[in-house]
């Protein structure tokens, strides 16, 4: 086992790392403020190549995998203006068209996904389902050589930005009346497509929705991949998912660290750093320790995805999105700590990131449904839910 980042992932680091700095918080706090996208970072990510690593190079993408779009996902969180939507569209849209897309829809969808031009939002969770999928009730049904699709969705990313979303919805078996599974791309701006903006006191740039489908008219091949494979697909695109919150919390545990450990070695009390005080230092080397171990879970995670190994990968990315929401909070809450009363003022940059690191252990999966999997899968205990 090789530890050690190869010269390209290095490269890559230190490239991602550059933009952050020239970004940061100072450029992404106002806008999460003023609840206004982070369209010039998202942009020149895209033309810079770092938000198709993952996808294909034959449509346009970096050829790489989840492991280097982990790396982007973790570096710009470190400098204080994550995007949130590299979660959604290249990892869990662009990998589950790259694997299970026709090649029309390949062409028609990759290529700005890669490039960030073309942004596509997905949407599973419903307000009477949560995180049952097998509970989905937005159901597809066939009219002609069209489909219908109707229902509800809600805590959808970034719709507002979104050229289409792609929908989890319910298919019905002609032979035995069961609903299964199916992926659509929905255009935002299809008739019938309606989205409401929930109010959130999270301060973060990307607005959550609630979508309302009322027989929206798809056409034929705005079904992703194969009608009767839809269950395995959506697993293919919740690992991305997970690996990713996880680089996501790993850059931001990182990023508060690093703030807690200059302001430690700065501010002086009685005639020391306040750094020298093991109560200020223990806190914030525990805090290390444990997003370090979250870290090389995530990457063992990315590492397996690439590999081919779901199963495997299913297993380590649960863990390490456990891992590191717990370790990012903690770490947060340590660097907080550290500052005092400061830790709250606006000019730190900390403050926003307690309700910030706290999201992770809800979205993309809560804390018990992981949970819930590992006593289930790795420890063969009863199921429980």
């Amino acid at each position: 086992m090789d530890f050690r980042e190869n010269a390209e992932q290095t490269a890559l680091r230190q490239a991602v790392a550059d933009l952050g700095k020239r970004y940061g918080h100072e450029y992404a706090a106002p806008r999460a403020r003023a609840r206004e996208p982070l369209t010039e970072l998202w942009d020149e990510a895209g033309r810079s190549g770092f938000l198709g690593v993952n996808l294909p190079a034959e449509y346009g993408g970096g050829g790489a995998g989840m492991t280097e779009l982990a790396i982007v996902g973790e570096e710009l969180n470190a400098a204080g203006c994550g995007l949130l939507l590299i979660v959604v569209s290249p990892a869990i849209c662009g990998t589950i068209i790259g694997r299970f897309g026709s090649e029309k829809q390949k062409q028609r969808w990759l290529p700005g996904l890669a490039d960030g031009s073309t942004i596509m939002a997905f949407g599973i969770t419903e307000p009477d389902a949560g995180s049952n999928s097998h509970r989905i009730t937005t159901t597809a049904r066939r009219d002609g050589g069209d489909w219908l699709l109707t229902g509800r969705k809600y805590y959808v990313s970034g719709v507002d930005v979104a050229d289409a979303v792609l929908i989890v919805a319910r298919t019905e078996d002609a032979k035995t009346g069961r609903l299964k599974p199916a992926l659509f791309a929905v255009p935002t701006d299809a008739p019938g497509f309606e989205r409401t903006p929930i109010d959130m006191d999270v301060v973060m740039p990307d607005k959550q929705f609630m979508l309302y489908l009322d027989d929206v008219r798809l056409p034929a091949d705005a079904l992703i991949g194969e009608e009767d494979a839809a269950l395995a697909q959506l697993f293919a695109g919740l690992n991305p998912e997970r690996i990713m919150a996880a680089a996501g919390s790993v850059g931001m545990g990182r990023y508060a660290l690093d703030k807690a450990a200059a302001y430690a070695n700065q501010r002086a009390v009685w005639g020391a750093p306040i750094g020298t005080h093991q109560g200020v230092a223990h806190p914030l080397a525990k805090a290390k320790v444990e997003l370090e171990l979250a870290k090389l879970m995530m990457q063992k995670a990315a590492s397996l995805f690439d590999e081919g190994d779901d199963m495997a990968a299913g297993e380590s990315a649960n863990m390490a999105k456990y891992a590191a929401a717990e370790a990012s909070i903690a770490a947060v809450d340590a660097a907080v700590q550290t500052h005092g009363g400061n830790g709250l003022a606006h000019e730190y940059g900390l403050g926003n990131l307690v309700l910030g690191a706290r999201v992770a252990r809800i979205a993309p999966v809560s804390r018990e449904m992981i949970l819930n999997f590992v006593a289930q899968f790795s420890l063969g205990l009863p199921k429980s839910y």
